[in-house]
């Protein structure tokens, strides 16, 4: 959560609470296995990272898209592809 009003809008970035708590620790730990081993979602830490977002910031990104990927092989009922995101 990101703040973005009022007269001291340079806190921290936090993870939103909002949520099962359950849910978002099984979404934290996926997010950093997928930063090690997922090529897809390392890019898109590094990406961030190298823009100055924070590490935490940038992990609560990884994990809203690994919830997207999952959602989209769900609802396609396709394979996850390795390569998704690779350009040719």
């Amino acid at each position: 959560m990101e703040r973005q009003s009022g007269s001291s809008v340079f806190g921290r970035v936090r993870l939103s609470k909002a949520g099962s708590p359950e849910i978002r620790t099984k979404l934290y730990m996926a997010a950093i296995v997928a930063m090690r081993y997922n090529a897809y979602v390392k890019a898109l830490y590094e990406r961030l990272r190298a823009l100055g977002k924070s590490a935490m910031s940038a992990l609560g990104a990884c994990m809203r898209k690994l919830v997207h990927l999952c959602f989209d092989v769900l609802k396609s009922r396709v394979p996850y592809d390795e390569n998704y995101g690779k350009i040719a």
